[in-house]
């Protein structure tokens, strides 16, 4: 078989449409009820007649409790999103894209209110959905320029973009070294034609999305794509041939759709019959089919663009294409379906009776406050006294009438007081449908001061873990968005862009980047309490600063971007927005040229001991010094003592032998004969 032909083609992918527009009418209203609810419009209970019409909240409540938790882990990192390398040397490149995409491209294209749109649909209509493109358009800007000399006026018009609409010459007068001199001035309206291109992120109305029936992603819907009304002026500006787009029929009426977009908008103006035929809006499709239009076997992937209708002559694009740029975002899932679980889904019923039990309670109130008077007929003479009384207001009564029996008033018994515990029940119901709970969306320091600390420990944890949950299935449809952005941003700037980053001038040039690179969203922080996640961040400090203490700067456990990721965290987990204005993330060349420098720093514990030892070692020859001179000064001593006393030894055997010789001579003169021996001691 040959290819299909254009018409081929339209012809099948009509059917598609009209299945994918009657499965998105069928859902339009349980879509339609749950915004009603939201804004309090509850059509199934109508209000009886002069009784309360007050509506319970509970589907607003809860998701205001939650969404807060969402957006917080989600969009309050610095960081939505980092990119992960899936080949070798991507490293570098998913580092630039990470700090590309989160400062620069995500801000730009509406990121954040795509995200948050997204979702509050989610937990609203089950399902949120952003779409991204390439928003490439011609803007036309006319001005006025005054008091234009003639080479201001020339590089004015120099600009191939510039048409002069209106031209006047003057002639001016201004003052010269030579005195004053005229010259021509002129005055200029001129109109600017601009092609300009950005990427851009959006959530899709619901009532505007076309997915399949037998879909259960996006992936594998054989008709995906949007349905929507565009001015033709939008059209003319998107590329689109002038001549062609003023030849399409206007809009055509889809009481389903519409009766949806007044539901959500509530204001919705009819913008039929516009005096401005550029005002006026068309039925604009843009579709991604997969269909095997070159009869190959295969179904390829193709964008189509209708306008005005699906059949040939409405098309305006067919080509084949890379992706749906489409992501489905819920917040609950329901396995092997499409679709997930709203809160609307868990808290309508609860709705429903609370409100008819609060209405019922205020009515029993009401008749408790304003008894029915009963009066004897023809015993009142003003009897407007009793039906509209006022402070003061005497009721006159005939003559001889008793009183007490003319005027009384019904007896309504009090059962107010037996509806709380009801409502209670039921808001406690509540909780366990969705775990959403005061205690999970940061209440007052003292909501559980009469709880046990495990008491309220399970109840916050309890809440905290689905909040979590719900945070975590989220971002799982945000990988496939900044995924999608990516390849978006790498297909589109075609040459480097120089931007401001962290107080620098840094240049990306996304076109050497990996397409395929993995996306990876943060939810590390922020779905529970902020003080949960500040201790969680101070644990981790606690631990990197006893492994970098007790094994050094350099040991394998901690490395200073380890040290920075935790300090940004605890910056963010005070919610504060970026850490950069606070601290300073080191480069590597600092990180090494640091660590050398502590490297051949002296340790401050060696220098304390090898100070202690050469303290020790004067020491020690100051004692040996002393000890060297005590001992020498005692050696003296001894020396003087020894000399001393030899000194009286010598002194004392002189004196023994001096005196035997006089004894000696005293003998002889006395005619004694003393031996030579004795007196010398040596025989004569």
């Amino acid at each position: 078989m040959a290819a299909l032909t254009n018409g081929q083609v339209a012809s099948q992918v009509s059917q598609l449409v009209k299945d994918c527009e009657s499965f998105r009418d069928q859902l339009s209203g349980d879509r339609i009820k749950a915004m009603e609810y939201y804004d309090g419009v509850m059509k199934d209970v109508p209000a009886d007649p002069n009784r309360s019409k007050v509506v319970s909240r509970d589907v607003r409540a809860a998701i205001k409790k939650v969404l807060p938790s969402i957006i917080r882990t989600i969009l309050g990192n610095d960081k939505v999103v980092e990119y992960e390398p899936v080949d070798q040397g991507d490293e570098a490149g998913a580092e630039q894209a990470t700090d590309y995409i989160n400062y620069i491209v995500f801000p730009e294209s509406d990121g954040y209110d795509a995200v948050q749109d997204a979702a509050h649909d989610a937990l609203k209509l089950r399902n949120g959905v952003i779409r991204w493109w390439y928003d490439k358009k011609r803007i036309v800007e006319v001005s006025r320029h005054s008091g234009l000399d003639e080479a201001a006026m020339v590089q004015l018009v120099a600009d191939d973009a510039i048409e002069v609409l209106e031209q006047a010459l003057s002639v001016a007068t201004i003052e010269t070294e030579h005195g004053p001199q005229q010259i021509p001035v002129y005055d200029l309206k001129i109109r600017r034609v601009i092609e300009k291109g950005c990427t851009r992120l959006a959530a899709v109305p619901l009532e505007e999305f076309l997915v399949h029936p037998d879909a259960l992603s996006i992936d594998d819907s054989l008709c995906t794509g949007l349905s929507m009304k565009m001015r033709r002026s939008d059209l003319v500006a998107m590329g689109y041939d002038r001549e062609v787009i003023d030849g399409l029929p206007t809009t055509t009426k889809d009481n389903e759709k519409e009766t949806e977009e007044f539901a959500r908008r509530r204001d919705v103006v009819d913008a039929d019959d516009q005096a401005d035929k550029a005002s006026q809006e068309v039925d604009y499709y843009e579709l991604y089919v997969r269909i095997d239009a070159d009869d190959d076997g295969i179904a390829e992937l193709r964008r189509m663009v209708f306008a005005g209708g699906t059949s040939e002559k409405n098309l305006l694009e067919n080509e084949e294409w890379d992706e749906v740029p489409f992501a489905d975002l819920i917040t609950e899932r329901r396995p092997h379906q499409r679709e997930g679980n709203s809160i609307t889904d868990d808290m309508a019923e609860i709705q429903r009776i609370k409100t008819v039990l609060l209405r019922q309670t205020l009515d029993n109130l009401y008749w408790q406050n304003n008894l029915q008077p009963i009066v004897q007929e023809g015993t009142i003479e003003n009897p407007e006294a009793v039906l509209n009384p006022k402070f003061g207001q005497p009721i006159r009564v005939g003559q001889g009438t008793d009183v007490r029996a003319a005027v009384g008033y019904t007896s309504v018994p009090l059962v107010a007081d037996k509806s709380f515990a009801m409502l209670g029940y039921l808001d406690q119901e509540a909780t366990d449908r969705t775990g959403i709970s005061d205690a999970s969306s940061g209440m007052a320091p003292d909501a559980l001061q009469n709880m046990t600390a495990k008491a309220s420990a399970m109840v916050e944890a309890a809440g905290i873990g689905q909040t979590e949950l719900m945070v975590r299935t989220f971002a799982q449809g945000l990988k496939r968005v900044f995924q999608g952005l990516l390849k978006l941003t790498i297909k589109h700037q075609d040459q480097p862009r120089t931007v401001r980053l962290r107080g620098k001038w840094v240049t990306f040039d996304p076109r050497h980047w990996n397409a395929g690179m993995d996306a990876s969203v943060n939810t590390g922080l922020g779905a529970g309490t902020r003080e949960r996640d500040m201790m969680m961040v101070q644990m981790i400090q606690q631990l990197q600063e006893k492994l970098v203490a007790a094994l050094g700067p350099d040991n394998p456990y901690v490395s200073p971007d380890n040290v920075y990721n935790s300090i940004s965290k605890t910056v963010e987990a005070a919610g504060l927005k970026s850490p950069d204005l606070y601290f300073t993330k080191p480069s590597p060349e600092d990180v090494q040229r640091r660590m050398q420098e502590q490297a051949n720093k002296p340790d401050p514990e060696m220098q304390k001991v090898q100070m202690q030892a050469q303290a020790d070692m004067e020491k020690a020859k100051l004692q040996a010094e002393t000890d060297r001179q005590k001992l020498a000064a005692q050696t003296q001593v001894d020396m003087a003592k020894i000399e001393a006393e030899s000194e009286l030894k010598r002194y004392q055997i002189d004196q023994e032998i001096k005196l035997k010789r006089d004894q000696a001579m005293a003998q002889a003169m006395l005619g004694q004969r003393v031996p030579i021996a004795q007196i010398g001691g040596q025989p004569g």
